[in-house]
């Protein structure tokens, strides 16, 4: 059963694959004209099968295309993979019923980006990276948009929380109060990371918030742009002092020495 709210019920395998024999043929065409010589051969792909399940089950990426089949919505699932210290990406176009992929047009692996990419077509309807910082992105922020940058820094920040600190989930809560901190930031912290890009921190301690009893830390991380200038990474709420010396590092700048921007 492929789709049964759609009538897509077929009695055997041969009729299944006759309904969807065109579309079939169409992705394979398409996907056998730019592949590239250097990709996986054949026989070379057949190694690596065993990606399309979790493939399908814990993707990376989820892409709507609603314009390589008249009529069709069509769902390309990619991941990314590192197999015997050999990074690959597998692709798997298919009919998607309920949530669920239940026919499958094609799916390969490829140790190419460019090959990846011919199928991120479409509407970006899932993408794991967002998907695991969602709670810590706020509208104008670069974590929201997947930054890699600021994807580190933030997962590097919440391992080094304490498990009684405030949890992930009521990060929300405290949003309204980055504005504030960026631009009543009671100190800034201007330093150089390993990569030799420059991160000025914002910090601000709030004392017995509505709701929140006790000292609680408001911290901003932006990197530099230009020297009056900062891109907003990411920024949280703390109650632990020792996380918050751990943005007290560089340069400790007065605020009037730094002209703030607080969207990316």
């Amino acid at each position: 059963m492929i789709d049964e709210a759609s009538g897509l019920v077929f009695a055997n395998e041969e009729e299944l694959y006759q309904y969807f024999e065109k579309e079939v043929e169409v992705f394979e065409s398409e996907f056998i004209k730019m592949r590239p010589e250097d990709d996986f051969s054949d026989e070379d792909s057949e190694l690596f099968v065993p990606c399309l399940d979790d493939t399908l089950e814990q993707p990376d990426e989820i892409w709507e295309d609603k314009k390589s089949i008249p009529g069709k919505t069509i769902y390309h699932y990619l991941k990314y993979f590192e197999i015997n210290d050999q990074p690959l990406f597998y692709v798997a176009v298919t009919y998607t019923a309920e949530n669920m992929p239940t026919f499958i047009y094609l799916h390969f692996p490829t140790r190419l980006d460019r090959v990846a990419d011919r199928y991120r077509r479409g509407d970006l309807v899932y993408d794991r990276i967002i998907k695991e910082v969602e709670y810590g992105a706020i509208e104008g922020d670069a974590l929201g948009e997947g930054d890699d940058l600021a994807v580190g820094l933030y997962k590097a920040m919440l391992k080094l929380r304490g498990t009684d600190d405030i949890p992930e989930n009521k990060f929300n809560e405290f949003s309204s109060l980055r504005e504030e901190a960026i631009h009543e930031a009671d100190e800034i912290w201007r330093s150089a990371d390993y990569s030799g890009q420059v991160l000025v921190n914002f910090i601000r301690e709030y004392n017995d918030l509505e709701d929140h009893p006790g000292d609680v830390w408001y911290i901003v991380v932006t990197v530099e742009e230009s020297p009056n200038s900062q891109v907003l990474l990411f920024s949280f709420p703390t109650k632990d002092p020792g996380l918050v010396d751990r943005y007290r590092h560089g340069e400790n700048l007065q605020a009037e020495e730094v002209i703030k921007e607080s969207s990316h």
